[in-house]
């Protein structure tokens, strides 16, 4: 399951969506009100039809789930799942979840995914963080998420990394997180060398 919230980093949760459905990995896909607004100011992606052509166009693994609907199948615990990833996710969603409020489908499926004991992948973008906002995360983490700031390493590009190398590096750590393989990033291997990833 994939979700997009507001938080700044509309590239990664694309990019993430798109190796998903090129390597045919089922997906629940949910899209808050924010995270299209933030889609569209990012990315150029105004609707869904927009996002499945920005992905490659290759959603035959892909459901969405609009996030007013908390009757939707993510809602429910009986439905067997791999888990979940916000990419990106607002720090809103994460004191939502970190509190268990569930005021919709994004929060109500990570909330789903911590009590079934399922994989729960959040990435956050903002900086700097408050004492809040670390809290939240610490109680998060302590609840079994796995808290994977968007913060891209530079060992496989160096200092001309271009954006594009920077968001497939993020999302590579996502899909290794999860257990997809993939080619997105270059591993380090130590003494300077890096290689790549397949």
């Amino acid at each position: 399951m994939l979700a997009i919230t507001g938080a700044s980093g509309a590239p990664y949760g694309v990019r993430l969506l798109e190796a998903l459905a090129a390597a045919d990995v089922p997906v629940w896909l949910i899209v808050s009100g924010h995270g299209f607004r933030l889609l569209e100011a990012e990315c150029g992606i105004g609707d869904l039809e927009a996002l499945k052509k920005g992905t490659g166009g290759h959603w035959d693994s892909v459901r969405y789930f609009p996030d007013d609907d908390r009757g939707a199948l993510p809602a429910s615990g009986s439905q067997r799942t791999r888990g979940m990833v916000i990419c990106p996710c607002s720090m809103g969603t994460i004191s939502a979840i970190s509190q268990g409020t569930s005021r919709s489908l994004v929060e109500r499926a990570a909330d789903v995914a911590l009590k079934e004991r399922r994989t729960l992948v959040l990435v956050p973008r903002e900086t700097p963080y408050s004492t809040i906002h670390l809290e939240n995360m610490l109680r998060l983490t302590r609840a079994g998420a796995v808290v994977l700031p968007a913060s891209p390493g530079f060992y496989g590009s160096g200092a001309a990394a271009t954006a594009q190398q920077l968001v497939d590096f993020v999302a590579g750590k996502v899909l290794d997180v999860i257990g997809v393989r993939h080619s997105l990033l270059r591993r380090w291997t130590g003494g300077g060398a890096h290689t790549s990833v397949g």
